[in-house]
């Protein structure tokens, strides 16, 4: 979309909106140097009004709120969505004349009954920057000696992807909320479980090469991380979330939440290489000035997107491996002589 043809209230938007993606400390997409790996829990992402105008009724969401949106989404090479609806109008829209030729969509089917929530996953991707590895199911649990166990409210999804010569996995969910915060805690333990002792174990084995550095990303529904039974079941089997993301809040409401998370098992299994940064791009307050937050979040949303960069430059690796030099250690350029 053609940012000339914005109202002048949405550039004015826009213009706020790239102060805050400054401000996050999110880097810039570099060929052959980064990926940018990002989540967001987009309040259910479903119906569209194509006007740039406000819809006295439903939905909310319009032209103004897809290209906020647009502009987040560009920051990431691929960003896994949560809460995508059984109906798809934004999703396709925003798709095919908001973002452009060059970017793709994986998504799953609805998952059904009232648990489900009517809900898609989705994985929003920029072919000029990331591939599809070939990899790509819903987690089913597999049987007990008890019998069938009781499934995911919504099934997680994982795909596969490719950038430069680095594979990795991505897998996503969005867990139950429920009543009470314990009614999190068998889903929190099933995700850890069966990423830790199926795929994960799958890969140390050499049972399978389809899911190489496995990252398990999206809204978890954790109040808060540290001293949280909810997060400690998360991270039970060895989950790990990077330090740059240990106490940033994901939600635009004034008591900070801790909704989501990224995170990957440690060790040499897990070849990605982080640089450090991470974050979330904070735009309450930036967008559709003179709402209240309340009102923005059907136009937006109540969740932040978080994210996380991996180097997927290796010379400095190979130039170590020629020098017989130790490339984790300080500085480890600095005896070769000027």
């Amino acid at each position: 979309m053609d940012h000339a043809l914005y109202p002048a209230n949405v550039v004015e938007d826009i213009v706020r909106m790239r102060r805050r993606i400054q401000a996050s400390g999110i880097p810039a997409r570099r060929t052959d140097a980064n990926v940018v790996i990002g989540t967001w829990n987009l309040q259910k992402f479903g119906g569209l009004h194509p006007e740039w105008t406000e819809n006295p009724g439903s939905p909310k969401r319009n032209m103004r709120s897809l290209a906020i949106i647009a502009e987040v989404i560009r920051c990431f090479d691929v960003i896994a969505l949560q809460e995508v609806q059984r109906e798809t109008t934004a999703l396709r829209y925003l798709m095919e004349h908001v973002l452009g030729p060059h970017w793709a969509v994986l998504l799953t089917d609805v998952t059904v009954g009232d648990k489900g929530n009517s809900e898609r996953l989705a994985y929003l991707y920029d072919t000029r920057r990331v591939v599809l590895s070939g990899l790509s199911g819903e987690i089913v649990l597999g049987p007990t000696p008890d019998g069938l166990p009781e499934q995911f409210d919504r099934t997680p999804y994982i795909a596969g992807f490719r950038a430069g010569n680095e594979h990795f996995t991505l897998l996503t969910a969005h867990i139950r909320y429920g009543d009470v915060p314990a009614d999190r805690l068998q889903e929190l333990r099933e995700i850890g479980r069966f990423t830790a002792h199926e795929l994960r174990e799958r890969t140390r084995t050499g049972q399978s090469r389809e899911e190489p550095n496995l990252l398990v990303l999206g809204d978890f529904n954790i109040d808060k991380r540290q001293g949280n039974p909810l997060f400690d079941a998360f991270v039970e089997t060895g989950l790990r979330v990077p330090e740059a993301l240990q106490s940033v809040k994901t939600t635009t409401g004034k008591e900070a939440k801790h909704y989501d998370q990224i995170a990957w098992f440690q060790g040499q299994d897990f070849g990605l290489r982080p640089t450090g940064r991470a974050g979330t791009i904070d735009f309450a307050g930036a967008v559709y000035k003179g709402l209240p937050q309340a009102q923005v979040s059907p136009r937006v949303s109540d969740h932040l997107p978080l994210w996380i960069e991996f180097s997927t430059d290796r010379s400095d690796e190979a130039m170590a491996r020629v020098l017989g030099i130790d490339i984790d250690v300080p500085e480890p350029f600095a005896g070769v002589p000027d």
